[in-house]
């Protein structure tokens, strides 16, 4: 199904369609990441996986699908394709489940600079199935894969570029402890989730940015069967294939797939944690208020707080800590702290950690 808008040229394929044809910081390499194995400059391609359920974000999911979430009053999954635009892909693939139709829809809607195709799942597939499903769209050759529900200001295209010619994929790894499962070696990645026999090589933690090349669709499914990516990975390690790896530091990153999480990127961008995803945000500043909203006599909003699109704030009232979506209201005196408030809800009493919905 071909929908189009001015520059945008968008393909909507659903599962049963889809043999139809298709259309849409400092790195630091292992040491025998050689740059005559650097992929020359080309055509950029990437896809990024939006299909989640996002349950650690219900309820809000159960209103707004994850890549409509706002950040900063800009949804999500719009941010990661600006990101990619800017970074001069030219071909961009996104998957899609959950209130499908709402994303659809944002996608028409605006005006892309680069060819759009989204690959719709009417049974999830998963992170292994709804990539290979993806990738088939991209065709021939290697693409960038970004998890939809992280925020970096990773530098995507030198990433594309410094993928290891040969390999199945090339995982992007940063020094994250609490999510240090990827064991490496100088040669690539010789372990997920468990140390290798021996406990040799040293664990980093997984982005959520990867570039894939052919080689990965040989341990993947058939498109349209649901699959796990992380036991592709496996498979390709224990038949002798190269998951290569770029190690990146100095960067912003984070995820935002829980509530907490969600908080967390708003007070780390409103205190300037990243100045190239600032960029995005013309006049950043803290607190961070969308056109229309009204804000009464003596409130205070002491820091970490975004306040949507003709919000309402009544007189007295205390935030921090907080975001508030589009067309919600905040009742005269009411104190919030580390809460979200989905759009268009009326609190009238004061709260601490809770999602209102």
């Amino acid at each position: 199904m071909l929908r189009s808008l001015g520059s945008l040229r968008m393909t909507i394929f659903r599962e049963s369609e889809f043999c139809r044809e298709l259309n849409l910081t400092k790195i630091l390499r292992p040491k025998k990441l050689k740059t005559e194995n650097r992929k020359p400059k080309t055509a950029l391609k990437a896809a990024v996986l939006a299909a989640g359920l996002g349950t650690r974000l219900r309820p809000l999911t159960d209103i707004c699908p994850k890549p409509l979430i706002p950040v900063l009053n800009r949804p999500l999954l719009g941010l990661l394709l600006a990101q990619l635009e800017a970074a001069g892909f030219c071909r961009v693939a996104v998957n899609t489940h959950h209130l499908a139709d709402r994303v659809h829809d944002f996608l028409q809607a605006e005006p892309w600079g680069f060819n759009l195709s989204v690959s719709h799942e009417p049974e999830i597939l998963g992170t292994g199935g709804g990539l290979r499903q993806i990738g088939e769209m991209l065709r021939e050759g290697p693409f960038l894969a970004v998890n939809g529900d992280i925020l970096t200001d990773l530098d995507l295209a030198e990433i594309y570029r410094g993928h290891r010619t040969g390999a199945v994929s090339t995982l992007v790894l940063h020094d994250c402890p609490a999510h240090n499962n990827v064991w490496v070696a100088d040669d690539g990645v010789v372990s997920i989730g468990a140390p290798p026999p021996g406990g040799s090589g040293s664990p980093l933690a997984y982005t959520g940015v990867q570039v894939v090349d052919d080689g990965l669709r040989r341990y993947l499914p058939p498109p349209g069967q649901p699959f796990n990516l992380v036991q592709a990975w496996r498979e390709a390690l224990a038949a002798g294939e190269t998951l290569a790896y770029l190690t990146v530091r100095g960067h912003f990153w984070q995820d935002v797939g829980t509530p907490s999480n969600y908080l967390a990127a708003h007070r780390r961008l409103l205190a300037g944690a990243s100045p190239k995803l600032a960029r995005y945000f013309p006049g950043l500043a803290d607190p961070w208020i969308g056109s229309g909203a009204r804000l009464g006599d003596r409130v205070q909003c002491r820091g970490g707080v975004c306040l949507g699109a003709e919000v309402t704030v009544g007189e007295g009232a205390s935030l921090a800590d907080t975001v508030v979506w589009d067309r919600a209201v905040i009742g005269p005196g009411v104190e919030l702290e580390d809460c979200i408030v989905a759009a268009g809800v009326e609190v009238r009493d004061s709260a601490r950690g809770q999602v209102l919905v």
